[in-house]
């Protein structure tokens, strides 16, 4: 891949919104990432914040004490069903096991099935349906069976 390859499409992501590319080309890999307002928030202020002090916005700590939160592995869009009209995967108060899917996330047109990594109830569901999520955004809550 020559220098004009690279600029056309640099030109393709900056017209087209578009976060990240990858190309892969005679054994060659080329990422390209954009740097995103969030890169510009200081380090210090993306530390992982311990778990019994992470909440809702507006909810009281006591709310979220005790559950335990289904992050997303990777950057995509948020669908709590298999298709559109679909029942959902899950709804908050049902049980789920080890292993069950409970939700979709598209990136870069892959659909991947998030599964529960443990059995319980789910508490709450923090993402709407549609709306993209970033890597290790909380998207469900659930409650240890």
């Amino acid at each position: 891949m020559d220098l004009k390859e690279l600029k056309a499409l640099l030109r393709l992501m900056e017209g087209n919104d578009v976060e990240e590319l990858e190309v892969e080309e005679g054994g060659r890999r080329i990422r390209i990432r954009r740097r995103s307002a969030q890169a510009l928030i200081p380090q210090a202020a993306m530390l992982p914040v311990p778990q019994a002090t992470v909440q809702a916005a507006g909810a009281p700590a006591q709310d979220t004490a005790g559950l335990i939160p289904v992050e997303s592995p990777m950057v995509g869009t948020f669908y709590r069903a298999p298709a559109p009209g679909a029942e959902p995967y899950v709804k908050e108060g049902d049980i789920v096991q080890k292993g069950t899917t409970v939700c979709i996330i598209e990136a870069m047109k892959l659909m991947n099935e998030i599964e529960a990594e443990m059995k319980g109830r789910v508490a709450r569901i923090l993402v709407e349906n549609g709306q993209p999520v970033e890597f290790g955004q909380t998207l469900f809550l659930l409650e240890p069976a």
